[in-house]
């Protein structure tokens, strides 16, 4: 007799309720080459003649290559462990373990895998490896990762382990028609990353120009004032407010909230009345303000001693000189005023002011900061356009390949 709380055209299995025309594999079961693990070798620098090395860490957090920082593998050994198009690789141990990268060799060319990677080739007549690799995006393979990984000093799964994961499968029809879908989906997230990437390199241009005045907006003219920074900004050092919010310095969003911050930080413990006092409307010189780390603070709080914080002295459009900051003119003014500054180390108030800085009209600041401004809220409009996709894709995957949602397949009524 059917249980009545299971659908119709569902039964029960290992991974719980799925369509019955599904079936549940391990994957070795699947898999022609299952269970191998890379090589471990010695990268060397990039060659055109030599294959490229596949580590942990060329892997990004969507399993693409990173191929901006390619190394090659010098090694006689190397080449029965070169990829072949659409091979599988798992990440074994680590933070990075269940972190997965499916092979297109058009795409990444030639590459040899690390040791701490492990690959599979799968039997396509029965399990596709697009639909392998999008499964190891579902909730129901994280799990699996977390609770297989677990171990009393390093988190890891070997070849074996591997081998066991369960699998719901489809039919193969069923399978390219998900797989359609999801290219679709990753065709038109990678169209917005390529209109981003094409709107930021245009956006760079128009820094270059318009902030170091070689381009003027219309109705201006006349040659920028450009005086020492600290005749725009001076040091400010507010201290006994131990009770304010804890900020920190990104480069990517200015000064924030520590509680805003992606990664867990550690909290400083004990006194925190030597700690200044950040305004909103205030710049902090940061220890990375040898890359332009100038940031803006749209908050209020207390950041570390170390760290200085300015206020205008004279009247400024904030936006303009946020923008500055980040500009080539100002990093390589920069650069040359404090010559062989460190990795680490923040540049003073007095090397700051060494730093001579445009002072346009305020109206002119007002003009070029509309105009960047326009053209992040472009930018980030196709971010969150980019985005919103991505989470539908996600949506999908814990519809399509766990058999909640079905597609209609060709030929169906």
């Amino acid at each position: 007799m059917r249980d009545s709380n299971i659908p119709e055209g569902y039964k029960t299995s290992p991974l719980g309720v799925i369509p019955s025309d599904w079936s549940i594999k391990e994957l070795g079961e699947v898999s022609i080459i299952k269970g191998d693990y890379g090589i471990n070798a010695a990268s060397v620098e990039y060659s055109n003649h030599l294959p490229t090395y596949l580590r942990i860490t060329d892997i990004d957090e969507d399993g693409e290559f990173l191929g901006q920082d390619k190394k090659s593998v010098d090694d006689l050994n190397a080449e029965k462990y070169i990829l072949e198009d659409e091979d599988i690789v798992f990440a074994r141990t680590g933070a990075t373990v269940g972190k997965t990268y499916l092979h297109n060799k058009a795409k990444d060319g030639e590459l040899v895998f690390a040791g701490f990677l492990i690959r599979f080739r799968t039997d396509k007549n029965t399990l596709l490896p697009f639909y392998l690799k999008s499964f190891t995006a579902t909730k129901l393979y994280w799990d699996w990762v977390k609770r297989v990984s677990m171990r009393s000093g390093q988190p890891g799964i070997n070849s074996t382990e591997y081998c066991a994961l369960k699998i719901p499968i489809p039919p193969i029809q069923e399978q390219e028609s998900i797989e359609v879908v999801f290219r679709l989906i990753e065709e038109s997230i990678q169209k917005i990353n390529q209109l981003i990437s094409k709107k930021e390199l245009q956006k760079k241009a128009l820094m270059q120009q318009l902030l170091s005045g070689k381009k003027r907006l219309k109705g201006f003219d006349g040659e920028w004032k450009k005086v020492g920074a600290g005749e725009i900004f001076k040091s400010v050092s507010k201290k006994g407010f131990d009770d304010e919010e804890l900020l920190s310095a990104t480069q990517d969003n200015g000064i924030i909230p520590r509680s805003m911050l992606p990664a867990r930080v550690t909290m400083p413990t004990g006194d925190r009345l030597s700690f200044k006092l950040v305004e909103k409307g205030d710049f902090v010189i940061s220890l990375r303000s040898f890359q332009g780390g100038l940031e803006y603070s749209y908050y209020r709080g207390i950041v570390s001693p170390a760290y200085t914080v300015l206020k205008p002295k004279r009247k400024i459009n904030d936006e303009f000189y946020k923008q500055y900051y980040k500009s080539y003119d100002f990093i390589g003014h920069l650069a040359t005023a404090v010559v062989g500054i460190r990795d680490g180390k923040q540049i003073s108030y007095d090397d700051y002011c060494m730093v001579k800085i445009p002072y346009p009209s305020f109206e002119e600041q007002s003009a070029i900061a509309n105009v960047l401004q326009a053209a992040d809220t472009e930018i980030a409009v196709l971010k969150a356009k980019g985005e919103k996709l991505k989470q539908q894709k996600k949506g999908m995957m814990q519809l399509l390949l766990t058999g909640k949602k079905r597609l209609k397949l060709t030929g169906e009524n």
